[in-house]
């Protein structure tokens, strides 16, 4: 058995890491099971809703958490679908997009976080274009054929995140966590 001493200050810094660590986790699971799960194949790879659970990891946690929960979830879903070629796109993509959100307001939804909703498309859209135009097809425009279906996907994780922001709000999770 191992003996875990601490004092005042040390214990409240652990207990502190072990809840952002296990709502990191939580968050992570979520995305890939969201992404992974629940999602419309498309001739590239597929469209999700799993973005709304990211752009919610974003509000909740600081940055290097969200980036890990986003960053992780999505390209474990990448994997686990079969989409392997997606994988490091989708390392950085989905770990940018939670920078453009803030988790330091009383509220999810915010005028700062709807406004992290362009910055999150323009980089699904811009971010897959590129990595799809110069690694997949050697060709840019080839790249953002896709693009209509990027912006639905952020359109609808968009509406999905400002609902269940709402709703959470509502219920005072910030205060909660």
């Amino acid at each position: 058995m191992v003996r875990l001493t601490t004092t005042g200050k040390t214990k409240t810094a652990l207990a502190v890491n072990i809840r952002l660590l296990t709502l990191t986790a939580i968050f992570a699971a979520m995305t890939f099971a969201v992404t992974a799960f629940v999602h419309i194949p498309t001739a590239k790879g597929y469209i999700h809703i799993g973005d709304a659970v990211i752009f919610i990891a974003a509000c909740l946690l600081p940055k290097p958490y969200a980036f890990a929960a986003a960053a992780i979830g999505g390209s474990l879903s990448d994997a686990v679908s079969g989409y392997w070629i997606w994988v490091p796109a989708t390392l950085v993509i989905k770990g940018l997009t939670v920078l453009a959100f803030t988790a330091k307001k009383p509220k999810m939804i915010c005028t700062r976080n709807l406004a992290a909703l362009l910055p999150a498309l323009v980089l699904c859209v811009g971010g897959y274009g590129l990595y799809s135009g110069l690694v997949i097809y050697g060709s840019l425009p080839a790249g953002f054929l896709d693009a209509p279906a990027n912006l639905f996907q952020i359109a609808a994780s968009g509406a999905v995140f400002v609902a269940l922001g709402m709703t959470m709000d509502k219920a005072g999770i910030k205060k909660k966590l």
